[in-house]
């Protein structure tokens, strides 16, 4: 008889493992809750709605990487979760949460992405993550880059071996239109030299496409209309308070201006804790504010931030 397997890119934690999986989830858990953060937890199984809704219907992950399925039961769509942000902002709004004001939460828990496995990469990840909800400030933006340079310390992690914090800011949505359609005409000049990907994406998430790792690329992308040259006064005052509260701090940082994210929700700040050591996957911590979500997942209008 053939033995049974686990899936591929889902792994077991063996108790050798483990020892190492609790002082890290220790460190973190003791480190977020030092800066006001309480624990929420939601379910792996979500709508499938919400990620389509949340994440963006043209990004990868709605696109390629979702585990979606019907339930043969009663019919529903769902989703194991890909990511934990859309389900939290889902959570406080059906919960209420900010009734009284403001709310730090954090969670840690398994995600969930249809990717090809190798090094650093999983089809079952794990993920702590945190998310400021209605709190406009860019202090609080700071605040949580703060938090994690405190966390590789707490880690035992040297300064020289931290991965090195990358920053941008996404400006507004009318800044980004203006600025998108700058980038769909520059493109669409330059359309011979996209690969397959990028002319799919041309029209549907353009700016993604300046997140390629596709060498053949490289100058077209190097040349194209930089969102920070159509960001107003607002919001290059947002990005030079987070700089500043960051320098204040002594937390290095270097502004990267092709930086963006994969998910349509991001707006102002935008970040990434990058290192060439883990493979495949440099990118350890990401996030960013995301100031239209609540209201875009049918809540009352709230800024906020998370990672």
């Amino acid at each position: 008889m053939d033995k049974i397997v686990g899936v591929k890119g889902m792994n077991d934690l063996m108790p050798e493992e483990m020892v190492l999986w609790e002082r890290l989830e220790d460190g973190v858990s003791e480190t977020f809750r030092l800066y006001g953060y309480a624990a929420i937890r939601t379910p792996i199984l979500e709508p499938t709605a919400l990620f389509v809704r949340g994440i963006g219907e043209a990004t990868d992950i709605v696109e390629k990487e979702m585990y979606s399925f019907t339930d043969a039961l009663n019919g529903e769509r769902l989703t194991l979760r890909p990511e934990n942000t859309a389900a939290v902002v889902r959570a406080a709004i059906e919960h209420n949460l900010l009734y009284d004001g403001p709310r730090r939460l954090c969670y840690f828990g398994p995600m969930f992405r249809h990717e090809r496995p190798q090094k650093g990469r999983y089809r079952q990840f794990h993920q702590f993550g945190v998310e400021a909800l209605g709190m406009a400030e860019p202090e609080v933006d700071a605040e949580q880059l703060l938090m994690i340079w405190r966390l590789w310390e707490r880690l035992g992690i040297a300064p020289a071996d931290r991965p090195q914090l990358q920053l941008n800011s996404l400006g507004t949505t009318q800044e980004r239109l203006a600025h998108r359609e700058a980038l769909v005409d520059y493109l669409g000049q330059h359309q011979g030299l996209l690969d397959d990907d990028a002319r799919r994406r041309l029209q549907t998430n353009p700016l993604r496409i300046l997140d390629t790792k596709n060498p053949a690329m490289a100058q077209v992308v190097e040349s194209a209309p930089l969102l920070s040259s159509f960001l107003g006064e607002a919001s290059c005052a947002h990005q030079d308070r987070v700089c500043q509260a960051l320098r204040g701090a002594g937390v290095p940082f270097v502004m990267n201006p092709r930086l963006v994210r994969g998910l349509d929700y991001y707006n102002l700040t935008v970040f990434e804790w990058v290192t060439d050591r883990l493979g495949a996957q440099g990118t350890v911590c990401a996030g960013g504010r995301y100031d239209g979500l609540m209201a875009q997942m049918g809540g009352k209008p709230a800024p906020a931030c998370g990672l």
